[in-house]
């Protein structure tokens, strides 16, 4: 499979035996004790020809310093809706603070840091409208949804140290992700998956176009969206593919959300929405597509392969299964490893794969032909598709 063999960090160091030094890991060495020693930082960032290699480090490190603070910037202005209103034309600081209902002074700072981070710029003289960062969050609901829902992240953050010797039992996206912890998920009422299932029909919206871009679902008979939540996933590929039908499976709270959404959609007779749970109860037969859109990196190991067995249990021998969620280890999505690590500590169960470990899962459960099928924007998702194995 292509890009499997490699990962990410952290994966690249299970084995216990310590290996002879290479003589990159010795050059990195001598550039570490370089990078530590103050005065030649001084140096290079005095001597022209180092100069902007050292200023762009600085400016880094201050980034993740400085990271948080940017974060709720952005908190600020989606609360106050500062986006929303500069879509409508530019504004003075003046007419800003009345419409924010915020201080004169207090508004001039929120506007001054939010232009710093190009959400914001300066239109003339006296006036201010959206900057490239902040137009990209008008009428964008998913990236807004998540700003929000960050705050339940942060508190479990506020120790990281704590969550990560396991000093936080109970931590506040334990409590937001109830499946994760529940002794029979199936049992969960409407009001335990409400707030989650609306995030994630939310933010769906992110991952939906990117799927249904990279892979031809259209080519296909029927489709079965495991893990699908009220609809969000099956909706987009309704309108992209509207001959396809479609089944839903996910808790039975969910599904009746997602029957009374698909209902209040027109899509009723096209999409059946069961209900059930993925690792104790047998899958819905009938499709030739399987998709998981983040799923899999939500559970341990032991479950994700008890998934994708029951995947591989549902499909006909043509079929074919997509796993669509972010991956460790792709070029232009570095980032996002460092967020998931956290993230999914905090939520007390998965972690974020590798295309090789995804790789090994499928083959274990069944599955050949594993292929990575390229995204516009691997920082959203990433993409694998493999087949059942032929007897």
């Amino acid at each position: 499979m292509a890009g499997s063999p490699s990962g990410g960090l952290v994966h690249r160091f299970r084995s216990s035996a310590e290996p002879e030094q290479s003589w990159l890991d010795r050059c990195r060495a001598a550039r570490d004790r370089l990078l530590a020693n103050a005065k030649f930082r001084r140096w290079a960032a005095s001597f022209r020809p180092t100069r902007p290699i050292a200023r762009r480090r600085a400016r880094a490190l201050f980034d993740l310093c400085a990271g948080f603070v940017y974060s709720q910037v952005l908190l600020a202005c989606i609360r106050l809706r500062v986006f929303d209103i500069l879509s409508e034309g530019p504004l003075t600081v003046a007419a800003l603070a009345q419409r924010l209902a915020l201080p004169l002074d207090a508004t001039r700072r929120l506007l001054a840091a939010a232009a710093s981070l190009r959400l914001v710029e300066a239109r003339g003289r006296d006036r201010l409208g959206l900057g490239p960062l902040g137009s990209a969050m008008v009428g964008n609901p998913a990236v807004a949804a998540m700003v929000e829902h960050h705050t339940h992240f942060y508190a479990d953050l506020a120790d990281p140290v704590a969550l990560l010797r396991g000093e936080l039992p109970d931590t506040r996206l334990g409590r937001y992700w109830p499946y994760a912890g529940a002794d029979r998920p199936a049992e969960l009422t409407r009001d335990q998956v409400q707030p989650y299932t609306a995030l994630m029909s939310a933010s769906q919206a992110l991952i939906a176009d990117e799927v249904i871009d990279a892979y031809p679902i259209g080519d296909h008979r029927r489709l079965l969206d495991v893990g699908g939540g009220d609809g969000a996933f099956v909706t987009a590929v309704a309108r992209r593919a509207p001959g396809l039908p479609m089944i839903l499976f996910d808790l039975p709270a969910v599904a009746e959300q997602a029957r009374a959404r698909l209902a209040a959609l027109g899509l009723a007779d096209r999409v059946d929405a069961v209900g059930g749970d993925f690792l104790s109860d047998p899958l819905p037969d009938g499709a030739d597509l399987v998709t998981l859109v983040r799923v899999i990196h939500d559970h341990d190991d032991a479950a994700a392969l008890a998934i994708l067995r029951a995947v591989r249990r549902a499909l006909p021998a043509d079929g074919v299964v997509l796993v669509a969620e972010p991956m460790s280890g792709i070029k232009g999505a570095e980032p996002a490893e460092a967020y998931f690590e956290l993230y999914l500590l905090a939520m007390g169960r998965g972690r974020p794969r590798t295309t090789g470990d995804i790789a090994a899962l499928l083959t274990e459960a069944g599955f050949g032909g594993v292929q990575q099928v390229p995204t516009c924007h691997p920082l959203l998702t990433s993409l694998i598709a493999a087949r059942p194995k032929k007897c």
